[in-house]
């Protein structure tokens, strides 16, 4: 059985995506505006402060815009930025997934804060440090009535780590569908303590605002080997099943899922708890064609979103860079892959 997103892969264009000179480029999920324009939320820091860790000391997020889903995107304004330290977002915004209900626009995303100066170029910031700032990841909500603003931004998290479970650290990576009656699922990643196994859970809410409540206390995907991770999910629902993207996050080798490190999982679920992975489950790889005829092994693929256009995939969207090795960056940019017309999983959200 073919994986059915693998096929519908066409070359990227290497002039098309949302790149900027002096910034990193990271996550990216796109939107049709009610303009007709296609509208980019993308989490950027500058370029001088280094890749590191300073999407969690000096990120915002951003929206870009394009005349065409394939791009290029172009900067137009900072939708979420730094507020009051007492927020639970009030010093980095990150991770963002767009959302439309009902005359609604819905912004997810992570946001963190933390005490202490604000790490600088060639600052040097200690482990511990990252790490506090790591453990105080939460899913924020953003919403408007329109692309353009203005944003209302919750001011508590939409779901808070259980002290004691395995969530009990974090709440990050947010990826929501929502359903024709508001009826909106959320799964999140999370972990029981520092440098325990990174996993996902799902969360359940009447609508797309909340409150949101875990529909399992476990979490979801479990994996007998301890080298097997996943993560950056992306949800949706068609043809009345959930369906889920993932990156292949396997450790020491050992092959994962898809025996390619970064590349897509497929998966789906009658219930969005009990998943099964696709017989074939590689939806994309990290070698990516470009439509100037190249292919390259890209050392990143991060972040997988869809464009949905007419209730049918068009487009997926995922956080890219150059360099050495993974997570060694000469530059890091969000690419547009273009999707076929073919047979596909059809959404059924609004």
């Amino acid at each position: 059985m073919t994986n059915p997103i693998y096929p519908l892969i066409l070359p990227a264009p290497k002039a098309g995506g949302y790149r900027e000179e002096n910034y990193y480029i990271w996550c990216g999920s796109c939107i049709r505006g009610e303009d007709g324009r296609y509208h980019l939320f993308a989490s950027r820091w500058k370029k001088e402060l280094g890749f590191g860790v300073h999407w969690l000391f000096n990120c915002e997020i951003v929206r870009a815009a394009s005349d065409a889903p394939e791009g290029p995107y172009h900067y137009e304004e900072t939708v979420l930025g730094r507020r009051d330290r007492s927020y639970f977002d009030g010093m980095n915004q990150h991770n963002p997934h767009i959302k439309y209900y009902n005359g609604t626009y819905y912004l997810y995303y992570m946001g963190t804060t933390y005490g202490g100066p604000i790490p600088g170029p060639n600052d040097f910031i200690p482990s511990e440090r990252g790490a506090e700032v790591w453990n105080n990841k939460r899913i924020g909500l953003a919403v408007a009535s329109s692309v353009f603003g203005p944003w209302s931004r919750k001011d508590t998290p939409l779901l808070e780590p259980r002290l004691g479970q395995w969530d009990g650290t974090i709440t990050t990576n947010p990826a929501v569908a929502i359903l024709d009656d508001g009826t909106t699922y959320m799964i999140y990643k999370s972990r029981e303590y520092s440098g325990s196994t990174l996993q996902l859970g799902v969360a359940i809410a009447d609508n797309p605002a909340g409150p949101f409540q875990r529909l399992s206390n476990q979490p979801i995907l479990g994996f007998d080997n301890p080298d097997l991770h996943v993560e950056d999910p992306y949800l949706w629902h068609a043809d009345g099943q959930f369906h889920l993207l993932m990156k292949d996050d396997f450790k020491n080798n050992c092959g994962g899922i898809t025996g390619e490190w970064g590349a897509g999982i497929y998966a789906t679920s009658d219930d969005c708890i009990h998943w099964n992975i696709h017989p074939d489950p590689k939806a994309y790889s990290r070698t990516v064609k470009w439509d100037d005829g190249s292919e390259i092994e890209m050392c990143n693929l991060e972040r997988p979103n869809l464009l949905f256009q007419d209730g049918v995939p068009t487009h997926l969207f995922a956080a890219t860079g150059t360099g050495e090795k993974a997570w060694h960056f000469d530059h890091t940019w969000n690419m547009v892959i273009p999707l076929t017309n073919g047979s596909q999983p059809k959404h059924n959200e609004s």
